[in-house]
């Protein structure tokens, strides 16, 4: 302080001639000095708030009112809801994003936690996309690394997984999917959910329970259980057990009504059953459009007519195996767009600036 002190006078003395130039300098040094204060006074609080400003402006970008909890409610249901990308991919497509956006905004206090294979482990920063960008304005979406091996570590999946003649079958990532879905189900329950999915309602009413597809048949692209339960240890089992890759459903909805017939000691599933505390629920919770109906989705609909079609509806399932190949004109009144609209509208938004 002293030195400092002392360096004053002479800067004082400059000759007239040189004052401009003497001010500039002085001016300059201390935007500079003030400059580097700031950021390093930024740099000493909690991690990522060095980025706080820039983030706020991004969000409000996609989200002008971002959804909270709401304050003074009870607390959500214990369980995270999950979802999960087994391929390699990591750019998110408009569905993908529309389903993890309705999820976000139905269970305003719950983690949603998207696992996806593509992303390297340790990577502390998410691949420059869109999507990325704007799920992560959601407080409760988180996105992480899948570790498969992991996953399966415990569970009769494992010893599965380690074999590597599996990869070359045909419906190896949906039945890796399958594979996945049953294991976190058991290990950490929870709302398990696909990726083409869209949340209309807050699902933490349900528990121990999957939703049953046309014609009859259980189908897991969605799922509510308890960690631990027998149901999903006897479908780990059964998978290893009967397993066939090489039948499209055989370890998916055809390995979840095996079990539940077993379970319930039946030949036939029945319209909205319970037995052991497991339920099977009627086709409207889930799948209000039978996947042989697909094209419906697309269809003109009166904000009437879909109102009564889902009124009893928690989700729906969009099929995008089916579906993924039809245009959909984003402003218009098909089903499909005005779900977008009502349930995603951050996606909408951005499928509507792209079109």
């Amino acid at each position: 302080l002293p030195r400092m002190s002392s360096c004053l006078p002479n800067l004082a003395t400059v000759a007239p001639s040189h004052g401009l130039r003497a001010l500039f300098i002085l001016t300059t040094s201390f935007v500079f000095f003030a400059a580097v204060m700031f950021y390093w006074r930024t740099g000493e609080d909690a991690e990522g708030q060095l980025y706080s400003l820039p983030a706020q402006s991004r969000c409000a970008q996609f989200l002008p009112s971002p959804p909270s909890a709401i304050a003074g409610g009870p607390p959500p249901p214990p369980g995270d809801v999950f979802f999960v990308e087994t391929s390699e991919r990591t750019n998110p497509s408009y569905l993908f994003t529309c389903s993890v956006e309705s999820a976000a905004r139905t269970h305003p206090g719950t983690r949603v936690v998207v696992l996806m294979k593509g992303l390297a482990n340790g990577n502390a920063s998410l691949p420059n996309h869109w999507a990325f960008s704007m799920l992560s304005c959601f407080p409760n979406v988180e996105i992480q690394p899948l570790d498969l091996p992991e996953l399966f570590s415990g569970t009769p999946l494992a010893k599965w997984y380690l074999q590597s003649e599996h990869q070359k079958e045909p419906y190896f990532l949906p039945v890796l999917s399958d594979a996945c879905r049953i294991a976190i189900m058991w290990k950490f329950g929870g709302i398990y959910l696909d990726t083409d999915f869209i949340v209309l309602r807050n699902l933490k009413n349900l528990t121990n329970a999957l939703g049953t597809e046309c014609k009859y048949l259980l189908n897991g692209a969605f799922l509510s259980f308890k960690p631990k339960h027998k149901f999903m240890e006897l479908c780990m089992q059964d998978f290893v057990d009967n397993y066939n890759g090489l039948i499209w459903g055989h370890q998916g909805p055809q390995l979840l009504t095996r079990v539940f017939k077993k379970w319930c000691s039946i030949s036939n599933v029945q319209d909205n059953m319970s037995c052991k505390g497991v339920r099977a629920l009627s086709p409207e919770a889930f799948y209000p459009i039978c996947w042989e109906n697909w094209n419906k989705l697309f269809d003109t609909i009166s904000s009437s007519e879909l109102h009564e079609l889902l009124k009893n509806t928690y989700a729906v399932h969009v099929w995008n195996k089916l579906s993924h190949g039809t245009r959909l004109e984003i402003t218009s009144q098909a089903l499909l767009a005005q779900l977008y609209s009502q349930f995603c509208p951050a996606t909408r938004a951005k499928m509507k600036k792209d079109s």
